[in-house]
Formats: structure tokens, C-alpha cells, sequence
């Protein structure tokens, strides 16, 4: 979710259709260098991410960054598990809300603030597939409702 100045870089939209977002947190990420300047370019994408609680440290696996150009040696693993960096006292309370039946810990959005990296993660509830179909003909119904309101058929 971009704020004043704030410039997003990736977004989850998968997340948003496959889960209920009940609780948001933004953290910051541990990353190379090289993977910083790769997401400058737009080399992000947060499909098929998650967070995972180990240890009492929040992890990231799954998010990919192509590698950068010019980093040469320099570069990383593209899917390797990356460090959120959040407050023990959040991370605890993510990890008591997450072992409950049907939570997940889901990255958002992905983006700068000011120059440091930033990922918006959240509690998440899986959707079943009857909620995916609701949701589906509730956006469908008002589409057609705005459409109709303009005149265009």
C-alpha cells in the first residue's frame, strides 16, 4: 500500500483473492546490495511469498528478485529466504494468531520508504472456494452496476 512518500514496487493481488486480511504490519527486509538496486529496477515479485515464524525471527520465503545486471559475483539467490525485521513483541503475536487453524502470514506489497525497503505483511485467513465465488459475483454485480449508471450498455 503506497503512502505519501512511498513508491511501491510489487504487490500481492493473489493474496487479497485467496485470503481474508484481518491484521497489517509493515517491516523492514534484510537484502544485499545488489538486490537493492535490482528492486529499484523493478526486479520484485511477491506471488507465491509467504512469512514464516522460526526461531522467534520472521522469515520471507519465496518472494524472487532477478538478479542485477551489473552485480556480477555479487549476486544472490533469486528465491533465496529473506529476514523481516519487526519487534519481538509483534513477531510473537503474529506467531500466537498464525498456529491458529487457517492463518497465514502473508507479504502485501513490497516498496521504498524514503530509501529503505519496506514489506507490508498480514494475518490472513484462507478464503474457501464458495467465498472466492461470492467475492467474484459481488465485483461482477457492481461493475455491471457502473456501467449501467453511465449510460453504456
Amino acid at each position: 500500500m503506497a503512502r505519501g512518500g512511498t513508491k511501491q514496487v510489487a504487490a500481492n493481488r493473489k493474496a487479497f483473492h485467496d485470503y481474508f486480511i484481518e491484521d497489517r504490519l509493515e517491516t523492514g527486509i534484510a537484502l544485499a546490495g545488489t538486490e537493492v538496486k535490482s528492486i529499484r529496477q523493478g526486479g520484485a515479485n511477491l506471488k507465491d511469498s509467504f512469512c514464516v515464524v522460526k526461531e522467534g525471527e520472521l522469515f520471507l520465503h519465496g518472494m524472487h528478485i532477478s538478479p542485477y545486471e551489473k552485480g556480477n559475483i555479487f549476486n544472490k539467490d533469486p528465491r533465496r529466504t529473506r529476514k523481516l525485521l519487526a519487534h519481538r513483541r509483534e513477531i510473537r503475536k503474529l506467531q500466537a494468531k498464525a498456529q491458529q487453524d487457517g492463518y497465514a502470514i502473508v507479504p502485501l506489497s513490497l516498496y521504498f520508504s524514503g530509501s529503505r525497503v519496506k514489506v507490508e505483511i498480514a494475518l490472513a485467513k484462507g478464503k474457501k472456494l464458495y467465498d472466492k465465488r461470492e467475492a467474484a459475483a459481488k465485483r461482477d454485480a457492481k461493475r455491471e452496476m457502473d456501467r449501467s449508471s453511465r449510460g453504456r450498455y
